[in-house]
């Protein structure tokens, strides 16, 4: 399976993805930089977090108008795998991609630890190499995690099990409903504000985050091997 890492001006969490597909998953992936046109050679995308165009204007609004968002979108509508942690999650609700928006954290400030996270939803292409109701140790770097959207878009999620991961115990950044990740209703594209690319090997504190990339393997093989 081929992956593609979009790279962004201010993305700071490629590098991290690569190595997390490269090294620890063994798969093939490039960094694809944002003004590509052409993503077909790509059997899934990741979109990585950082600080895409230094967040002028709102988190990953103008990452959403570069080129390679174009393709993303035609990916998505092709059925791939669609990853977007952190800065990526928020590109991916700015694309229309996935519904709501992240605010600024409740308390206001940048956060940078480990936290837990609830397998809602192990039915799914990017977590069927989980326990439903597994809790996992992820971390977390934002400042823009709050997830937002209104009564009628979060009766929509809960309905069709859109909400894949929630936090345990402690959420830290005043989530709607402790909501840390999303599927669209198609199930291809997950935004999440937790970094699994961060948690997949033992010596990083965590190797929970590895289940993550394999799941997508795993499904992918699955439908093409």
């Amino acid at each position: 399976m081929k992956f593609a890492v979009l790279v962004f001006p201010g993305s700071n969490c490629d590098i991290d993805m690569y190595h997390a597909i490269k090294d620890e998953l063994g798969e093939e992936v490039e960094y694809v930089w944002h003004d590509a046109t052409d993503l077909s050679e790509f059997d899934g995308i990741l979109v990585p977090g950082g600080f895409s165009y230094g967040d002028y204007l709102r988190c990953g609004a103008m990452a959403n108008q570069s080129n390679v968002m174009v393709e993303v979108k035609k990916a998505a509508e092709a059925g791939k795998p669609v990853l977007g942690v952190c800065n990526g999650f928020q590109i991916l609700t700015e694309a229309g991609l996935l519904p709501g928006a992240l605010l600024r954290n409740k308390n206001l400030k940048f956060m940078c630890r480990t936290v837990q996270l609830k397998v809602e939803n192990n039915d799914t292409q990017f977590t069927n190499q989980y326990e439903k109701g597994q809790i996992i140790n992820i971390p977390i770097a934002h400042g823009e995690g709050n997830y937002f959207c209104d009564e009628e878009t979060l009766a929509k999620l809960k309905a069709n099990n859109q909400i894949v991961f929630t936090y345990s115990g402690e959420n830290p950044n005043g989530s709607l409903d402790d909501i840390a990740g999303i599927i669209n209703e198609r199930g291809n594209v997950l935004g999440m504000m937790p970094h699994p690319e961060r948690a997949v090997n033992d010596l990083l504190g965590s190797s929970d985050g590895l289940a993550l990339f394999k799941s997508i393997v795993k499904q992918w093989r699955e439908a093409h091997v």
